[in-house]
């Protein structure tokens, strides 16, 4: 994480968790949480392990700072993988509150763009 995203949330990592689905707004969520990684907002981490229950990987979510769930569609499978697993404190950001439909919205940069602003301004402190 970059100096200039410090703040009193200390070491413990901002993790963002995407989905990375086959539709559009998939690939939407997982290049804006590429992008947010990126520009050091926080870090990408892997979905997969947390539905697994990977030791490891649900270690450092339990630590961490603030953790970020981008849904690209209303079925919300990262919001509910997160909530399965046990975690209840999280932001969550849904591409359809930003006027992406399923199916209609094609990974442009200002699509991506436009998703890492709204996931960068949950992640702030």
């Amino acid at each position: 994480m970059s100096d200039k995203n410090a703040c009193a949330c200390g070491a413990a990592p901002k993790l963002i968790f995407a989905c990375s689905g086959a539709a559009d707004v998939g690939a939407v969520a997982d290049q804006a949480a590429r992008k947010l990684t990126k520009d050091g907002a926080g870090k990408m981490f892997c979905l997969a392990g947390v539905g697994g229950r990977v030791s490891g990987i649900m270690a450092t979510t339990e630590s961490a700072a603030r953790i970020l769930a981008i849904d690209g569609c209303p079925l919300n499978c990262v919001k509910s993988c997160l909530e399965q697993a046990g975690f209840k404190k999280y932001e969550h950001l849904q591409l359809a509150d930003l006027g992406m439909e399923k199916g209609k919205t094609p990974p442009t940069p200002e699509a991506v763009a436009k998703a890492a602003t709204a996931g960068a301004a949950k992640l702030a402190c």
